[in-house]
């Protein structure tokens, strides 16, 4: 993972929230505290104000993607 990262970063923030939220399924997740979970990464530098709901939606699906990865 880059030391910074930014909303355009979908695998970074997918590993991210997967590690930090191991046994959270991401489609159980509204957009409103996944804007905050992901602003709240440590090394998340992009401005909070850039995200739509597209671009939340495509680290919705990354993380989903990362998250059944690990379930096996």
């Amino acid at each position: 993972m880059p030391p910074t990262f930014g909303w355009d970063n979908l695998d970074d923030i997918a590993i991210a929230l997967t590690d930090k939220f191991p046994d959270t399924d991401p489609l159980t997740v509204r957009f409103t505290d996944l804007h905050k979970w992901v602003t709240a990464l440590e090394g998340f530098s992009d401005d909070p104000k850039n995200s739509n709901e597209k671009k939340l939606e495509a680290i919705q699906m990354a993380w989903h993607e990362e998250f059944l990865d690990r379930q096996g």
